[in-house]
């Protein structure tokens, strides 16, 4: 078996689980669009040269899901629409998402890497199917820069947190 096919746990620590000393185990299985909108509604309008710099908003959100035995499912759930003035250019939605074994990584462990590591490892391909679903849809590519799913999932921790705490 390769060794590129094994990976440490999200702390950077080595693979050896610390219950039993079995080395931690990760595969990528696949990854997919599993949802996929782009919307062009004044279009051909939209296609002409605009007479001012459209104001673009960007949504990212990264979910987790188990589906079988070591199997889990991590999905980044993307939205951008593009506007001028009050009209739309277009508004691009998507759920790109893999599938993946782990094995043999701590429970307390396996969250952050579900929320982190995983989506770092789809973001490339994410970021080149948004690129070029801009571009055939007849505008400028996007072209996002690199997320940090590290503080995302820091934020996500801390506002469970704080929702957690009884109001005083």
């Amino acid at each position: 078996m390769a060794e590129e096919n094994q990976t440490p746990p999200a702390n950077g620590n080595s693979n050896e689980a610390q219950d039993g000393g079995e080395k931690g185990e990760f595969r990528v299985l696949g990854q997919y669009i599993k949802d996929l909108s782009f919307e062009n509604p004044k279009a051909p309008v939209s296609l002409q040269t605009l007479d001012e710099k459209p104001n673009l908003d960007v949504e990212v959100n990264v979910n987790a899901r188990k589906v079988g035995e070591d199997t889990y499912e991590s999905a980044i759930d993307f939205k951008a629409k593009a506007t001028s003035s009050d009209n739309v250019i277009y508004s691009l939605e998507t759920v790109y998402s893999g599938v993946f074994r782990i094995a043999n990584v701590p429970e307390k462990m396996l969250q952050p890497f579900l929320l982190i590591n995983c989506p770092s490892i789809l973001f490339p391909f994410l970021r080149r199917l948004i690129a070029d679903l801009t571009r055939e849809g007849g505008f400028p590519p996007l072209l996002l820069d690199p997320i940090d799913f590290a503080s995302l999932y820091t934020s996500r921790v801390q506002t469970a947190g704080e929702e957690a705490q009884p109001a005083s």
